[in-house]
């Protein structure tokens, strides 16, 4: 594999970390939005900050935050192309503390008013890591669909959710336990070889104690 089998021949810039890797975060962070993009506050932090100008960073991310793939001849043009679709984008730096050298920090408003902090990092080889969502420790590739569940730390959820996905015969790649503190707000992020049902994430929404349900698709919806 050569770096145009990565980022393709009309990508801008000559790094898959910060060309490629930029695009699939923005893009895995307008699909955990699950809307389109309305304003967009793009924090860069590191070697993103340094050099990415020079290398098509912000074009990359902006791109993907429009849906675009590492692929897409459109990349070049897509500040014209976000401001033709009324996407409000603004640049910034990233206070974060012991990141990744390439990491931003995506601050992004959806068009019914939904807000979703996203801070992802390109780690090579257009690979990407989602570190967090919403200041909760997340750490995802965006390559299998994910299934992230935010609940109170008690006896119980845990066994619910997998027995769900054994249930649907979903099976789980990897998995992530966190928590604030024993008895307080806690996520499981699973990262799994199958789509899940749409209605058995609904019917997660819905049990005691859960919180909130965020789903990462693979699928174009």
């Amino acid at each position: 594999m050569n770096l145009f089998d990565i980022i393709g021949p009309v990508m801008v810039g000559p790094s898959s970390s910060h060309t490629a890797g930029a695009v699939k975060i923005g893009y895995v962070a307008r699909k955990l939005l699950a809307q389109p993009v309305k304003k967009a506050e793009i924090l860069l932090y590191g070697s993103f900050l340094a050099t990415g100008k020079g290398h098509g960073t912000q074009l990359a991310i902006v791109a993907g935050l429009l849906g675009m793939k590492t692929d897409d001849s459109r990349i070049p043009d897509s500040f014209q192309l976000a401001k033709e679709a009324g996407m409000e984008i603004t640049f910034g730096e990233a206070k974060l503390k012991d990141a990744h050298p390439n990491s931003v920090q995506l601050l992004l408003m959806g068009e019914d008013g939904r807000t979703l902090d996203v801070v992802g990092e390109s780690i090579g080889g257009s690979r990407i890591n989602i570190a967090s969502i919403n200041g909760s420790m997340a750490n995802f590739s965006g390559e299998y669909p994910t299934l992230i569940v935010y609940h109170t730390d008690q006896p119980g959820h845990v066994a619910e959710v997998t027995s769900m996905l054994s249930h649907k015969s979903v099976n789980i790649a990897t998995m992530h336990l966190y928590r604030a503190g024993r008895g307080g707000r806690a996520v499981m992020v699973m990262e799994c070889d199958h789509e899940v049902p749409a209605e058995s994430v609904r019917w997660l929404t819905r049990l005691e104690g859960i919180d909130k349900v965020i789903y990462y698709s693979l699928e174009e919806r």
